[in-house]
């Protein structure tokens, strides 16, 4: 920061006896200029006039923000509005239209109701320290007041009454559209297509596997074998169903495996099965340890002891992979004895 007699005027040093320079007086502070009353200030009725304005943007605004919802039931998907040769969607453009009318009329009628009626009085106030005193606390909530006072919004009831009602309006919109994000998740992940009977198969090659194919350490990525009918019906349905449903399948040596109280029977000669989906946020996981038969998830390093029930020993997981139990078919493959017992996937608040 320069200092404050750089800025002043400096007489000549020829101009002073022994050659030295003299500054000359600072520039009196030449105030605020005298206050220039507006007409709404002087003249009442042109006051309530731009009264009425500002209610009536207030007002169209909260009107245009119900209108938004009554076209997004009204106007159907797929209609479309035509520009010459331009094509819209109605829907869209109808919703469109009236929420940003309806924003603009409020900050439109803000906008004319501080410029003509709220008190417009230009003050000016010495620097003070970043910290406030009680006493310049007291004068911030007195001064407060006095600016809420002065804005005539407990005065003019007709601006705040239609402004109230057009921001409650405008809300409507909001919840409405909420709609559009999609369907609620409900239970859609208590429930994948494994169920009692379905096959265990690579989850490259599509091959059944039977407990002959897996040696003590190996772990495969796997998936259910009734994909393929969904996958010729839906192709987005077949990628959801089959992301929900992939897990891997890992042998360990029995005497090692340490089961649940009542998943003694869930594994077949040390075979076991849980969920490919991390229970932190559903990144898919196949990172193992096979000395110690840990997984770990890639993304912010989970770490489950899949001997142990697939329990967390490391990590951000709040719970443990879930398990899917094993059987064998007549024909020596691996199969479900039926569906997951708990939701699969990254924990969310519908858990309890």
């Amino acid at each position: 920061m320069s200092d404050e007699k750089d800025n002043l005027p400096a007489v000549s040093a020829g101009d002073e006896p022994n050659g030295q320079v003299q500054l000359a007086e600072p520039i009196p502070d030449p105030g605020i200029e005298p206050h220039e009353h507006r007409i709404t200030d002087i003249d009442p009725l042109a006051a309530d006039r731009v009264e009425r304005q500002v209610s009536t943007m207030f007002t169209l605004a909260g009107l245009l923000a119900l209108g938004s919802c009554v076209a997004y039931f009204a106007i159907p998907r797929d209609a479309t509005i035509e520009f010459g040769p331009l094509t819209g969607n109605a829907n869209n453009m109808t919703l469109g239209l009236t929420v940003g009318l309806a924003l603009f009329l409020i900050g439109a009628g803000a906008i004319q109701w501080a410029k003509k009626l709220m008190v417009d009085n230009e003050i000016s106030e010495e620097r003070h320290d970043a910290g406030s005193s009680p006493e310049q606390r007291a004068d911030i909530i007195q001064g407060f007041q006095q600016g809420v006072e002065e804005s005539g919004f407990t005065r003019r009831k007709m601006i705040r009454r239609s402004l109230i009602g057009a921001m409650g309006l405008l809300g409507l919109p909001a919840i409405v559209f909420l709609r559009d994000l999609g369907p609620l998740p409900g239970r859609s992940l208590y429930n994948t297509i494994w169920a009692k009977g379905i096959r265990v198969v690579n989850d490259v090659t599509l091959r059944p596997i039977k407990p002959s194919d897996l040696v003590v350490g190996q772990l495969v990525n796997a998936a259910p074998a009734n994909l393929a009918p969904i996958e010729e019906e839906s192709p987005v349905e077949y990628q959801n169903a089959k992301a929900k449903a992939a897990v891997i399948v890992v042998r360990i040596a029995p005497d090692q495996i340490r089961p649940k109280a009542g998943r003694e029977n869930w594994g077949v000669d040390g075979i076991l099965c849980y969920s490919k989906i991390c229970t932190h946020v559903g990144c898919p996981i196949s990172l193992y340890e096979q000395t110690t038969h840990h997984v770990l998830c890639p993304c912010h390093q989970s770490t489950f002891d899949l001997a142990d029930g697939a329990k967390v020993i490391f990590g951000p997981a709040a719970r443990p992979l879930p398990q899917l139990p094993l059987a064998v078919d007549a024909e020596g493959y691996l199969i479900a004895q039926n569906g997951f017992d708990e939701p699969v996937g990254a924990s969310f608040w519908e858990r309890g």
